[in-house]
């Protein structure tokens, strides 16, 4: 399981400019510095954790995780451990109504 130590040795911690500002971000920023937002790791955990409850139990009932990454750092891991696992990847472009229309 990730630890408050692996977040912050990951950088997790490091936001955006304060320029590039999103309100609906707010109550996870713990605060500011040198014009870079903090997250709120307690917060990022507690989620996390959260997070990964369901997609275990859902993984172990049998459904499909759709595993997406986009960024260019990400997606060598996004195909690496989605392929590990059977399950569909999306790491490249993210096109507009890939869900709303799959079905279509």
């Amino acid at each position: 399981m990730v630890s408050m130590r692996d977040l912050l040795e990951c950088g997790v911690h490091f936001g955006h400019q304060t320029r590039r500002w999103n309100p609906k971000m707010k109550k996870f920023i713990f605060g500011e510095r040198k014009g870079i937002y903090v997250i709120d790791l307690q917060k990022t955990l507690r989620y996390f954790r959260y997070t990964y409850s369901i997609v275990r139990d859902a993984a172990a009932e049998g459904k499909t995780i759709l595993f997406v990454g986009t960024k260019k750092q990400a997606g060598g891991a996004i195909k690496e451990y989605a392929e590990k696992c059977g399950m569909p990847y999306v790491n490249h472009r993210w096109l507009g109504g890939m869900m709303t229309n799959f079905g279509t």
